[in-house]
């Protein structure tokens, strides 16, 4: 079913808002969405009409009377808020000298209109500069920013595996602030990767305060989802005492049980989370829902000691004999815990396509002298199959898990994570109610981020609607054509332009960045 432009009219209210708006309605209306089943986010769903008015809705009711507003026929499909996305790898996307590739058309076309960037430690220092980048170039959807504790780490101590003096710590905590006081939503880290990896706990702590005392969030790629180093369990506890100490709430990014030899705990992983929200503590996660993660060659099996001084130092101790059997037998190991050469897919460049397995049998060697030769040429994506159903799901099923895509090349998490979460774990084997994907998907990162005006339906709300049909809405993307856009998203408005019409994306780019603002009295 496709929403149809009919017409224009008048704009009266024939009911009470359901929210109170910015200001009282004026009695017109640039937009109405009309007889669609409206899920305004957090109240309860009605058949009825959204208006729009600028960039802002004007009302949300069961039923709006209209002349002067532009109508758009969504009988039989669902209005919701345009979805919003706590963890991708966009930022280069949108920074992009080619316009069409700041459309984010594969986010637009599962209705995402807000994206955040920055995750895994990756966040630029500038964040300033980036969130007022889109006043010169135009992007499709809305965006907010970490600033990376692997850019501020960098940039005092480069790829080293040491512990910063007192006057380096200082000149962490200062660009961290620095960020936090041109509109960073807080700090992100991703300790499970080098050079974050080398940092302690209480050296993240000790930054982290820093993002804590301006209002920030901590966001956090574990530093072991696995049994790499300190094990899943011991890196959720981390994670907590260091939003503790730091005093900022903690968000667990991609939340998973990520190989053989942690599969089943996420059963307990739910009960440590659920333990420190009853004792108060504020933590969130967000999840894609993919079997496979998506990583780099080298982050999934070269260990991280291998990895001090960067990639020209890693490359250097391939070829060091003295090196070479404890390198080879614990990439051996983390290929096992991965659950094999078979289970990781390569995503990019001449090799995109093949297993590993694959690679190695071509080679008439073992993977991981495939690998390792692979790695030489490049650190290539991969696409690592990792998780079970039964720890998927049951991390869907927790009310403080949101919809995330974790967006990145080669994966088709990055076209399709919004589309299969509702095709598969609403409509197909539900593991969740539409109202509560709704919800995950759009009001829960709204409140729990404070993006204020946006995740909701109702009067004086931002205009970041999506309308999609609840028979057709699906991904297309899949591991081998990882691009294609998803289906059944028909109507996508971002702040109030319209982005995608009967399907179509319009060209439009209205997205906004989104600085957070520290409170009062804690920057200069």
């Amino acid at each position: 079913m496709t929403a149809r432009i009919i017409g224009f009219a008048a704009f009266a209210l024939c009911c009470a808002p359901m929210a109170v708006a910015a200001a009282e309605p004026d009695g017109r209306a640039d937009w109405l969405l009309r007889g669609g089943t409206v899920y305004p986010g957090a109240g309860e769903p009605f058949i009825g009409d959204v208006a729009i008015d600028g960039d802002r809705i004007l009302a949300a009711a069961p039923a709006l009377e209209a002349g002067g507003a532009q109508v758009i026929d969504a009988t039989g499909l669902i209005v919701a808020p345009g979805f919003i996305d706590p963890h991708t790898h966009l930022s280069d996307q949108l920074a992009s000298d080619q316009p069409d590739a700041r459309l984010v058309t594969g986010f637009l076309m599962q209705g995402v209109t807000t994206a955040f960037i920055g995750n895994d430690g990756g966040g630029a220092l500038d964040t300033g500069a980036v969130l007022a980048r889109y006043r010169e170039r135009p992007v499709g959807i809305n965006y907010a920013t970490y600033v990376g504790f692997g850019e501020v780490r960098r940039a005092v101590l480069g790829d080293a595996a040491r512990a910063p003096d007192v006057a380096e710590l200082a000149q962490m905590r200062a660009l961290v602030a620095a960020a936090m006081c041109e509109g960073a939503l807080g700090l992100s880290t991703g300790l499970f990767y080098a050079p974050q990896s080398f940092a302690t706990t209480q050296e993240v702590a000790d930054v982290a305060a820093a993002a804590g005392r301006r209002g920030g969030f901590y966001d956090t790629h574990l530093r072991d989802e696995s049994s790499y180093s300190i094990g899943l369990l011991a890196s959720v506890a981390e994670a907590l005492a260091i939003g503790q100490q730091a005093e900022l709430p903690v968000h667990l990014a991609h939340i998973k049980a990520l190989g053989v030899d942690v599969h089943g705990q996420a059963g307990a992983l739910i009960a440590f989370v659920e333990q420190a929200q009853a004792a108060g503590q504020r933590v969130t996660a967000d999840q894609y829902p993919w079997s496979a993660s998506g990583t780099s060659l080298a982050a999934a099996l070269v260990p991280r000691w291998a990895m001090d001084g960067g990639r020209s130092a890693m490359l250097a101790r391939f070829d060091d004999t003295a090196q070479r059997a404890r390198l080879h037998s614990e990439m051996a190991e983390n290929l096992r815990r991965r659950g094999g050469a078979a289970s990781l897919l390569i995503t990019e460049g001449p090799d995109a396509g093949r297993r590993l397995s694959e690679i190695a049998a071509a080679a008439q060697t073992d993977p991981v002298t495939a690998a390792l030769a692979t790695i030489r040429r490049a650190d290539v994506a991969v696409a690592s199959f990792n998780q079970t159903e039964g720890d998927i799901r049951a991390f869907m099923a927790r009310p403080w898990v949101m919809t995330g895509s974790d967006a990145s090349a080669g994966h088709p998490r990055a076209y399709g994570s919004f589309a299969r979460k509702y095709a598969e774990y609403v409509r197909t084997n539900p593991a969740l109610s539409l109202r509560e994907f709704i919800y995950r998907s759009s009001t829960l990162a709204a409140r729990t981020f404070g993006l204020a005006g946006r995740g909701e339906l109702v009067a004086g709300a931002y205009a970041d609607i999506v309308v999609f049909d609840p028979a057709r809405f699906a991904a297309r993307a899949d591991y081998g054509a990882p691009t294609l856009l998803a289906a059944g998203v028909d109507t996508v408005f971002v702040n109030g332009a319209l982005a995608v019409e009967r399907g179509a994306l319009t060209g439009r780019a209205a997205g906004r960045g989104l600085p957070r603002t520290p409170p009062a009295g804690t920057c200069p």
